[in-house]
């Protein structure tokens, strides 16, 4: 069967090659078992957010088409072209955005891939590690029967950053877990990688 096609495939395809070449050449990240990323099927990659720019250290690590999950102020913005232009889906925050949530099951459905945050929004704390994760990955997952593959970020975007590094876990599917069981194993997990990239940065 013919696998659908989605809004911004194509732009998508054209603008991440060159993308890929400049983020590293100007940040310098390192970017960590990005090998587990499955190369078929549905997926959900989800992680820490602390930075507008995340995503663009899983456009990185694999050449799959990933439709990220945005705030829709950024489609309102100078950038809005960039986003519409790459496939994101745009979330409205301030309600239960079923619409955004449909489009993100769509992709799913048809063997795609989504990009998200759990957390909701970006972590500007410096007290608090990780903010509490939202239930839609988890829920999305065992809707499609879909891959989660977690990731933990960490360090700061600067020119030639010595400590920006991007670890990947091991993929899971939520199978026969409950959303809340599910949702805490997805927590530990993003946490633990952080972690891990924290106590590699030290030694």
């Amino acid at each position: 069967m013919k696998k659908k096609r989605f809004k911004g495939e194509i732009g998508y395809r054209l603008l991440t090659p060159l993308m890929r070449v400049l983020f590293r050449i100007y940040y310098n990240p390192k970017i960590i078992n990005k090998e587990v990323i499955p190369k078929e099927g549905p997926i959900l990659i989800v992680g820490n957010h602390k930075h507008v720019y995340d995503q663009c250290l899983t456009i990185m690590a694999t050449k799959r088409v990933i439709h990220y999950m945005a705030k829709k102020e950024y489609f309102d913005g100078k950038m809005a072209w960039f986003f519409k232009l790459v496939g994101c889906i745009p979330v409205d925050r301030s309600i239960k955005d079923h619409n955004a949530t449909e489009k993100a099951l769509s992709v799913l459905r048809n063997d795609g891939a989504i990009g998200l945050f759990p957390e909701g929004t970006r972590n500007k704390t410096k007290d608090v590690f990780l903010l509490p994760f939202k239930f839609g990955t988890v829920s999305m997952a065992k809707k499609t029967n879909a891959t989660i593959i977690p990731f933990g970020l960490t360090g700061d975007y600067k020119f030639r950053s010595k400590n920006l590094t991007i670890r990947y876990g091991t993929p899971f599917k939520v199978g026969d877990m409950d959303l809340e069981e599910a949702n805490n194993k997805l927590y530990q997990e993003v946490e633990s990688l952080m972690k891990q990239n924290l106590e590699e940065e030290e030694k």
